[in-house]
């Protein structure tokens, strides 16, 4: 997809960094999970600090992915609800089916979570901790 704005990211650790007991873990992106190919776009937008739809859609399941162990890149200043932000940009390029269309997104960026999530934990039974919220 074409970029809503471009512009530079800024430098710094976004919060949520997942950790296992040990150390952090890091994967690439499954390419068979329902939803890759917008996770994928999304997280090498955000590496050339473009805002687009994807890049966006990633910042909104930021934490969730970091803590199954994806390595997401620091976000966009967007905030505190990427959510709208992707909103915005759905509706800035559909404007008749902005709704529809921002739902769809998130059912596929779920669909995606959940799988990994699955996949991680099958494959790594430990429990992942988010930073402040270990026991």
């Amino acid at each position: 997809m074409t970029p809503v704005t471009s512009g530079p990211m800024p430098a710094g650790r976004h919060s949520g960094v997942a950790e296992t007991s040990s150390e952090a873990r890091t994967a690439a992106v499954p390419r068979d999970l329902p939803g890759a190919d917008l996770v994928s776009a999304g997280i090498e937008a955000l590496r050339r600090g473009e805002r687009t739809v994807e890049a966006l859609l990633v910042m909104v399941g930021a934490r969730r992915m970091r803590a199954a162990g994806l390595d997401i890149p620091p976000g966009l200043p967007l905030g505190r609800y990427p959510e709208h932000a992707l909103y915005v940009a759905v509706a800035a390029t559909h404007p008749q089916d902005a709704h529809s269309r921002y739902n769809a997104l998130v059912r596929r960026l779920v669909s995606f979570e959940r799988a990994l999530e699955s996949l991680y934990s099958s494959a790594n039974p430990q429990r992942v901790v988010l930073r402040g919220d270990a026991p």
